[in-house]
């Protein structure tokens, strides 16, 4: 089946040459920045760690070999949540549908990388580092990413947020970023009594490592604290009908959007969500996958309610290290694969489109005999998010070794 050629990010500063000029399905902008300098600019990125199922997330339900190989995990054609006829969500998805009819949301299937290893330790080594097969990489991409983007003539010890006791790979690098599990954790409780006091929260994460919890000096922590506590968690109420899920993911979304509209200076915010490794008895309409993947998409769809104007100038990108192979294993789970799906949502978004080549199921169209094909590599992906919506100055760094200028996915509408 034949993908519509279409890039994904809107605004009308955007122009886009016709798709024949180009290979493959993306397609070449020109990209001017007018009013968008004056903009803020947010890049969320969300990794489902573990190795999500794509096949059984955006269901090829059009595609009679996807049955054929799950006898007892498929999801039926009449539970799917249709999209375009050929592909469906998960009914556990059903948070994403208002989301996918109002054009914020947008399906790359068949991504992923083009390193072919089925580790996860590796596999999300390379995904974080943005240089699949290389392991000397010494950063992250997401660092790199708001190295090279614009700064705010303001200074902001928050211009990077982690939800999670470390920072990640993805993070580590030059640029400061800060790491809380709980924003209370860090003496910024308000009328909490078992908040602890600033100074010995900040004694104490240098007694830990700081760089455990925080890439950057003592004065950026102490400004860093400084600026949670202004934020005052105690007093934060979410919008109006974001109904954020009881779960360590919703609460992780819940807090990046207190501190996002707290007006803290965030440019990039990271959270993940783990869980998706079902080797054994995954499930189809009910089970362990769509358990999470409810968490996961009512999350997700209470953030975006909750930024309320800020979703305008806001995208948000999920990625996992790896999919799963096509067909189910003897455990009615299934084991490590290849391709994989992404989410892209945000105000900029030109969603209601599931985009880029599908490869088949068939068994000559497998990668390796036994795998969903990678025809989209997940750095043209992120690579657009980074050169468009943050107005990368140098995506070559961010990306070494790979060429991002062959086409683009996204384009703004204005």
């Amino acid at each position: 089946m034949s993908i519509t050629r279409r890039v994904f990010l809107r605004n009308g500063a955007m122009a886009i040459a016709g798709t024949t000029a180009i290979p493959g399905f993306l397609t070449r902008s020109a990209f001017s920045t007018g009013s968008l300098a004056d903009k803020k600019k947010l890049l969320v990125v969300i990794f489902l760690r573990g190795a999500a199922d794509g096949l059984n997330i955006v269901v090829p339900h059009g595609e009679p070999a996807y049955y054929s190989m799950r006898p007892s995990i498929n999801i039926p054609r009449r539970a799917v949540i249709d999209l375009d006829g050929f592909f469906g969500l998960h009914p556990s998805l059903s948070a994403f549908q208002p989301l996918w009819r109002q054009r914020h949301l947008a399906i790359v299937h068949a991504a992923g990388s083009p390193d072919s290893t089925r580790t996860h330790f590796d596999a999300q080594d390379f995904i974080e580092s943005g240089t699949p097969g290389l392991k000397s990489t010494a950063d992250g991409w997401l660092n790199r990413a708001l190295h090279s983007a614009p700064r705010p003539a303001k200074r902001s010890a928050l211009r990077a947020i982690v939800t999670g006791p470390s920072l990640p790979r993805i993070l580590s690098g030059n640029e400061p970023a800060f790491a809380f599990n709980h924003i209370g954790d860090f003496g910024v409780g308000g009328r909490n009594p078992n908040a602890a006091p600033i100074k010995n929260t900040f004694e104490a994460m240098y007694s830990q490592s700081v760089d455990s919890v925080l890439h950057g000096t003592g004065q950026e922590i102490f400004e860093a604290v400084k600026m949670l506590k202004s934020a005052d968690p105690s007093k934060y109420i979410p919008a109006a009908d974001a109904s954020y899920p009881r779960s360590g993911f919703g609460d992780s979304l819940k807090q990046l959007a207190q501190l996002i509209k707290a007006n803290l200076g965030v440019q990039v915010a990271f959270a993940d969500i783990g869980g998706w490794d079902h080797h054994v008895n995954e499930g189809g309409t009910q089970g362990q996958l769509a358990n999470i993947l409810r968490e996961f998409s009512e999350s997700l769809a209470a953030f975006w309610t909750d930024l309320g104007d800020l979703a305008e100038d806001t995208v948000v990108v999920t990625m996992s290290e790896f999919g799963r192979a096509a067909r189910e294993n003897g455990n009615r789970g299934t084991d490590h694969g290849h391709a994989n799906v992404m989410f892209v949502l945000g105000g900029p978004v030109k969603g209601g489109k599931v985009y880029g080549r599908w490869p088949g199921l068939d068994q000559s169209q497998l990668h390796e005999g036994r795998d969903l094909a990678v025809t989209t590599d997940f750095r043209r992906v992120l690579g657009e998010a980074v050169d468009c919506h943050l107005r990368s100055t140098s995506l070559e760094q961010v990306f070494p070794g790979f060429d991002n200028q062959t086409g683009k996915f996204l384009r703004y509408l204005g």
